[in-house]
């Protein structure tokens, strides 16, 4: 057996080891704090360590503001100093946007005189220069165009797993590609009938990429294998529902050590295994058009049921087929979110309503402990990061409040531009899309 005679031949090792030990674990956080992979970040709650300036105006703490060519609501993603973006860039155009001819008219009609190239961008994260503008399928006459003024035509967030980059344009279709913007793979084949056009975002469940298919008829959620991106499975969303289409992004959650992914949609809430397709159980309830992406904090799903009146539902998740009658907890019905997702943390759940009502309540029981007023209208989702909540109006107005039981406004923070969409993190910064940038926010 070999023995280490010399101990300073021993401390040197274990100084070595623990060096190296310390160096993994830095390259760790360092991959935390420099990725933001998905809708409502990595882990897909819009919780962070990070802890990001609170200030900010179109003169104070901008590192860099990027005009974006083309339209769309997704959220950036970001790994490796690279932030990826989806975009429809009308063909006829050759600069940002829509031309202006074509702006004089409505919205609606603006889009179905276009042809739009449905495109992965990607940029520098320290200096918003555009590296790569990647057309990844084409939108024309064939297919629907008609778009809610409120809605774009990439308005899914990818995902960026495993070296690959998932880019999901709804009803259009589902691409695979690599960091470097290459193309390997494209499904065209899940058209539906869209209402007022795309919205959730997929979620990434081992093999399978899992998106909600809630158009003008015959809802249902789908699977593609991540690999070959053909169809694994689908599950049709069984509802007597007055109007089907939905714009849910499922969540990912795990049940006495079963993997559910909750799928709402109109009129039912379903939890599907992910590897089969296999509906475990379903919830039924009245609303159509639902938006926010359920939440799961202390054993309980909690969702929003959508238009017209939007309730929060907190459904005990354990159970097997109908659920209805049996597992609702509690449940509210004022002020809730129809469009923004809602924060779980430490047993309190926020969120922001459509019209501008800044919500605190106590998940275990729905006890409300503020309800309070900041103003504006909302479509974005809040993130929580550095003990902070950050709402952004689609005015560009974020109110920053601190996180807790007692309502405390610390700052207001505008840019003075339209956004839909949701913010992402880059270390302690903030990446904010509006109507026509990008900008990044830093001290």
């Amino acid at each position: 057996m070999f023995r280490i005679q010399n101990n300073n031949l021993l401390l040197g090792i274990l100084f070595a080891f623990q060096f190296w030990v310390y160096g993994l674990q830095t390259a760790r956080i360092e991959a935390q704090d420099s990725t933001w992979s998905q809708f409502l970040g990595t882990s897909g709650d819009g919780i962070s360590d990070a802890s990001p300036t609170t200030v900010w105006s179109k003169q104070e703490n901008i590192k860099w503001r990027t005009d974006i060519p083309g339209r769309g609501w997704s959220s950036p993603v970001v790994v490796n100093d690279k932030v990826y973006l989806t975009s429809a860039i009308p063909r006829s155009s050759t600069s940002n946007g829509i031309p202006n001819e074509v702006r004089k008219q409505s919205e609606l009609q603006a889009d179905e005189l276009q042809v739009f190239e449905l495109s992965l961008l990607i940029l520098d994260v320290h200096t918003g220069g555009l590296i790569k503008r990647v057309p990844v399928m084409l939108q024309d006459q064939e297919r629907p165009t008609r778009m809610h003024g409120k809605n774009s035509h990439a308005s899914p967030t990818p995902i960026i797993a495993n070296e690959k980059i998932y880019v999901h344009f709804g009803y259009q279709g589902t691409a695979c590609l690599s960091l470097d913007g290459d193309i390997e793979w494209v499904n065209r084949d899940l058209y539906f009938p869209p209402t007022h056009g795309n919205g959730g975002s997929p979620v990434l469940v081992e093999e399978m990429l899992i998106f909600t298919c809630d158009g003008g008829e015959d809802p249902k959620v789908v699977a593609l294998d991540r690999a070959t991106g053909q169809l694994a499975w689908e599950v049709a969303r069984k509802a007597d529902a007055k109007k089907t289409f939905s714009f849910c992004t499922p969540s990912v959650i795990s049940v006495k050590g079963q993997t559910l992914v909750i799928t709402p949609g109109s009129d039912k809430v379903m939890a599907i295994d992910p590897r089969t397709g296999e509906v475990i159980w379903s919830f039924r309830y009245t609303g159509y058009s639902v938006v926010p992406k359920p939440i799961y904090i202390d054993g309980l799903v909690v969702i929003s049921t959508g238009f017209d009146e939007a309730k929060m539902l907190a459904i005990n998740p354990v159970g097997v087929g109908d659920i209805t009658e049996t597992n609702l907890v509690w449940e509210l019905d004022r002020n809730v979110p129809k469009t923004p997702s809602m924060i779980a943390h430490n047993g309190l759940i926020y969120s922001i309503s459509d019209d501008g009502i800044a919500l605190c309540v106590q998940a275990n029981s729905g006890e409300v402990q503020y309800r309070k007023r900041i103003g504006g209208n909302y479509s974005a989702s809040p993130i929580l990061a550095g003990g902070n909540l950050y709402f952004t109006s689609e005015q560009g107005r974020t109110t920053v409040i601190r996180e807790g039981v007692d309502f405390e406004i610390i700052s207001e923070c505008d840019l003075e531009e339209r956004t839909l969409a949701t913010m992402a993190l880059w270390k302690n910064s903030f990446l904010f899309r509006t109507d026509n940038a990008l900008y990044h926010i830093s001290n």
